[in-house]
């Protein structure tokens, strides 16, 4: 699969486990070791972890159009995106996220991140790998038995394989952990990224 395409089912899969977060878990905080990129030295809510999803989202069709932060405006989806509805509005914001990577012609176009420019490819790889492991996690921290589909799985596995290690030396992924190779490909995609297959660990991602 293209890039654009693994986008579309992870950012789904992700929508389809924040669609199952109930009424009473949106204020839980996140156990030590639930795989975070926040705040350091700062608990983060179930709610907080979204929202800076739906943040990132809320960024796809600016970034996939070649805007810069600035030229789009930096504090454009700053504070509270979720609302009344947090559901609801995820959602809405994915569908914009998936309509404008379904829409983009050129993965070789320009993308201009915070953290410096990317091709729309290399860009939206990023994205994958995150919104994928983040709907594992976020399953492993409110209870469900959601699985994250084998196709996802397969696509975030082919894109992120070849540069794992490269990744891990730039702190991107902690230290792998070891997988039987014959164990099932989300087991051996958990590994790689540095997650234990049956429970999570301490780590960043």
């Amino acid at each position: 699969m293209i890039e654009q395409e693994v986008f579309v089912l992870a950012d789904r899969a992700l929508n389809e486990v924040v669609a199952q977060i109930r009424e009473d878990q949106w204020a839980m905080e996140m156990p030590a070791d639930f795989h975070q990129n926040t705040v350091k030295d700062h608990t983060p809510t179930l709610r907080e972890i979204v929202n800076y999803h739906a943040y990132d989202d809320a960024w796809v069709p600016d970034m996939l159009a070649g805007k810069t932060m600035a030229e789009a405006g930096n504090e454009k989806f700053k504070g509270d995106l979720l609302g009344d509805d947090p559901s609801g509005s995820f959602a809405a914001i994915v569908e914009k996220a998936v309509s404008s990577a379904q829409q983009l012609q050129d993965p070789e176009h320009g993308v201009h991140c915070s953290f410096g420019d990317y091709t729309a490819q290399g860009y939206l790889q990023q994205a994958n790998n995150f919104r994928a492991l983040r709907a594992h996690d976020i399953t492993r921290v409110i209870g469900s038995d959601y699985q994250v589909p084998d196709a996802v799985v397969q696509g975030v596995w082919d894109e992120i394989s070849p540069h794992a290690e490269e990744w891990r030396t730039i702190g991107v992924f902690p230290a792998e952990v070891e997988v039987a190779d014959d164990a099932p490909l989300i087991d051996r995609l958990l590994g790689l990224t540095g997650r234990h297959p049956h429970g999570l660990e301490t780590g960043t991602s």
